[in-house]
């Protein structure tokens, strides 16, 4: 098997750690492949072919950069958490050995995990896999952003910003501005505001089947970003249009791990 790696460049371990797992693969026979930077990084020479998978070292923010890649593949991602919480990471370090025999073997379970969209005015189109920020550029002002929901208005937040999430980025920005925990299994579209200043700051959780509206209803611009990646900037009555993916992202993993039991292993709550 072809193995595609994405590792996390600003910490030392998951450069050591993915040096590790390629001695580890090529050793049970599969062939480990990526651009220069990537053989820099192993310290080998490297064909430029397309992997079958692709395996991310770091962090959650390296898991979406691995995402990116492998969705335009259309190949699947597992990744090894190297970073703080990891919590769209499946595997740990101390898990090698057993990846290494499930990928030779076949036996690693895949799901798949449904995609956001941002298409803006200017004809900028980005895919994501957690969430679309719409958010202030000027630290110190409120920005007003007007909400329509299958072209239907539905409320001007004034606020710092919006987050439009998929369930699997509920535990992403959502999360930090007090939206709900969604297992990835429900398919939905999170819409929450950040630090609102109106009585209404709740999350509102709608079908997958939804197309949300934000439109900037202020002379003050803002940023459009999507997984963390800036796809541009709106200004007054400009719009961003977001909605569900038209492909899924693809996981493998290990064990067939419940929501519930993620969260109480990620978060420590036990």
């Amino acid at each position: 098997m072809r193995i595609g790696l994405v590792i996390h460049v600003g910490r030392p371990e998951p450069a050591a750690f993915a040096r590790s797992f390629a001695d580890a693969v090529e050793a049970a026979g599969h062939e480990v492949v990526g651009d220069k930077d990537t053989a820099d990084l192993l310290g080998r020479d490297l064909h430029g072919a397309d992997p079958e998978i692709v395996v991310a070292s770091g962090g959650d923010g390296t898991v979406l950069a691995a995402v990116r890649e492998a969705l335009a593949l259309d190949v699947p991602v597992l990744a090894f958490n190297l970073g703080t919480i990891g919590f769209l990471a499946d595997a740990e370090p101390s898990d090698l050995d057993r990846v290494v025999d499930a990928i030779t073997r076949g036996q690693l379970s895949e799901k798949r995990r449904m995609t956001i969209v941002a298409h803006l005015e200017n004809g900028t189109s980005m895919i994501g896999i957690n969430d679309v920020v719409v958010e202030k550029i000027e630290s110190q002002r409120l920005v007003s952003l007007a909400v329509a929901v299958d072209g239907e208005d539905f409320l001007t937040y004034r606020a710092d910003g919006l987050v439009s999430a998929t369930s699997t980025g509920s535990t992403a920005y959502t999360f930090s501005a007090g939206g709900p925990l969604v297992d990835p299994a429900i398919e939905a579209l999170l819409l929450t505001p950040v630090a609102a200043h109106s009585l209404f700051d709740r999350t509102l959780v709608l079908p997958p089947s939804s197309v949300i509206t934000i439109r900037v209803a202020t002379d003050r611009p803002v940023r459009v970003s999507i997984d963390g990646l800036e796809a541009g900037t709106l200004k007054q009555g400009e719009a961003v249009e977001v909605l569900r993916g038209d492909r899924p992202a693809r996981f493998v993993s290990l064990d067939d791990h419940t929501f519930p039991a993620t969260v109480k292993r990620k978060f420590r709550l036990s």
